[in-house]
């Protein structure tokens, strides 16, 4: 099987994607969307569109096609130096400098089983432009939908129109909850749902198993907060929220993690020195890319978890500290209301306001009872919902049936049939088909 994907290569959701394929047996194929770096991660495929690989390393097993499909070998440098000579660049129409227009000739001239868009908002919509000016009949086209690419980029004016013509017009639509499969059919989806399945895969449950530090969460003396502030990150409100708990953290011997992120790290990184300064709560600040086992072992340390923002699909985050026991604080703007119920095994509340969440944050650290049961609900939730060997098969078995035409699968493991978001979403009831 020939796979063509469209995303972000400096992304850990497209890493984390694609190793889930046997790419030793598939044929794998990323264009970038923009291609600033490459994440070690990336399993073994051919990445195109590559034009400056001096600047920046690339993994062991990635092959390299430039953007006249010439291939260099698995990580042979490439001419560069001879493609700036202006008589060459003179004898290429400008078409060939438009992103799409690359995609488009490459789509014809390697004539993939499957064009697969990860993300709608970048490589949803470029895919459907370079599907305007393909020449051969276009293949089978699944989008995903990651994070706020529909909750957020559907209504920005810059962004909606994208988004509606990629989510009408692709033949197979891929998201991570049941808000997100409305949204779509909202917008105008007339093509295939596939099962709803975290962006990012599974999880390996033995790993998690190490990363906990071995101590129920009411002993535990950490607070993790997600350090984005941007677009959709509020980690200033974070930290606002617990500047605001500060007697509490300080009298009861704790100190807070902060992993970075985002466009401004430097502005969190900066607000983290002034709250220890001003508190004389100590702080940890960790830097951006850090590997994701560190991540994971520094929420099987924590007793709470907090993430805020104004947009989300599945929080990852969110998923990784329930995994480990953390208990989780989470924004209610993205899937955590299918995982958690508030005040339960979690508290949801609104990304901007740093009173409630400073309430739950006094809340979780004086309510040794609530954060150690919900640590066993839970880890047994997360577990039996996204283990990544459950979730590879699935996601095989979808390409498989995609390539093939065969029936679709049915159902999620994120959504048993007697999941209470079936009820609180009524969904459309019209069936879906593919339109390839």
């Amino acid at each position: 099987m020939r796979v063509l994907f469209v995303g972000l290569p400096g992304s850990i959701h497209t890493a984390r994607w694609i190793a889930q394929l046997p790419t030793e047996d598939w044929d794998v194929h990323l264009f970038p969307v923009e291609l600033f770096q490459v994440r070690e991660e990336m399993p073994r495929l051919t990445l195109h569109d590559v034009d400056d690989p001096a600047g920046r390393p690339y993994p062991a097993g990635v092959r390299l096609r430039d953007r006249f499909f010439a291939t260099w070998g698995w990580n042979w440098p490439l001419p560069w130096g001879r493609y700036r000579a202006a008589g060459l660049a003179a004898r290429w129409s400008r078409d060939f400098q438009d992103r799409a227009s690359r995609l488009a000739r490459l789509i014809d001239r390697l004539r993939p089983d499957i064009v697969h868009s990860l993300t709608i908002h970048q490589a949803g919509r470029l895919t459907w432009q370079a599907r305007q000016l393909c020449r051969r009949p276009f293949p089978k086209w699944i989008v995903s939908n990651w994070g706020s690419d529909i909750y957020l980029f559907g209504r920005l004016p810059d962004f909606a129109e994208g988004v509606r013509l990629a989510v009408a017009d692709c033949d197979y639509y891929w998201c991570e909850c049941l808000r997100d499969q409305r949204l779509a059919e909202e917008l105008g989806l007339r093509g295939s749902t596939l099962p709803i399945v975290p962006g990012c895969g599974g999880f390996d449950l033995e790993e998690a198993a190490r990363a906990e530090s071995g101590e129920p969460p009411s002993r535990r003396r950490v607070v993790v907060l997600k350090g984005y502030q941007d677009w959709a990150g509020r980690a200033l409100v974070g930290l606002h929220a617990l500047q605001l708990c500060a007697d509490l953290l300080r009298g009861g011997g704790y100190r807070v993690v902060i992993y970075t992120g985002g466009r401004d790290p430097e502005a969190v990184r900066i607000a983290a020195q002034l709250f220890s300064q001003d508190t004389g709560v100590p702080v940890e600040v960790l830097p951006p890319r850090t590997p994701h086992f560190e991540m994971l072992r520094t929420h099987g340390r924590a007793r709470i978890s907090i993430g805020l923002n104004i947009s989300d699909s599945i929080s990852i985050s969110m998923l990784e500290a329930m995994l480990v026991g953390s208990f989780p604080i989470q924004s209610n703007t993205g899937a955590g209301e299918d995982w958690i119920e508030s005040g339960e095994n979690g508290i949801l509340l609104p990304p901007e306001d740093p009173q409630p969440v400073a309430a739950a944050i006094r809340r979780a650290l004086t309510d040794d009872v609530l954060v150690d049961a919900a640590a066993a609900i839970n880890r047994r939730r997360v577990a039996e919902r996204c283990d990544r060997e459950r979730i590879r098969q699935i996601v095989r078995e979808s390409y498989r049936e995609v390539c093939s035409g065969e029936p679709l699968p049915t159902g999620s493991p994120l959504y048993p049939p007697d999941h209470p978001a079936w009820n609180r979403i009524p969904m459309n009831s019209r069936k879906v088909q593919p339109r390839c």
